[in-house]
């Protein structure tokens, strides 16, 4: 058995390859909406930074990894990499 599942371990990790790229096409997603989010509030004469926005995706995040098994203060470390992520796309003029 254990040889089997050493001969199953390029396959699972090109799943895990392929599973990282959907991962950073969606932040790459995340990014472009949040410039136009930030383009948006600009034109609206609105602050672009909001963190109590920023700590209330967090606390959903947080949430949601809870409801779903997953550990939730690293959902929250992940999140948070994500909002730093997003301030500088948004600050970055488009």
């Amino acid at each position: 058995m254990r040889t089997r599942q050493l001969s199953d371990l390029p396959g699972l990790r090109e799943e895990i390859r392929d599973i990282d790229h959907e991962l950073l096409a969606l932040v790459r997603k995340r990014l472009e909406v949040a410039r136009r989010v930030a383009d948006a509030k600009r034109d609206a004469g609105l602050p672009v930074l909001d963190p109590a926005r920023e700590a209330a995706v967090v606390r959903y995040a947080g949430e949601f990894a809870r409801e779903h098994g997953l550990v939730e203060e690293d959902v929250r470390t992940l999140f948070w990499a994500l909002v730093g992520l997003t301030r500088r796309a948004e600050l970055t003029l488009s």
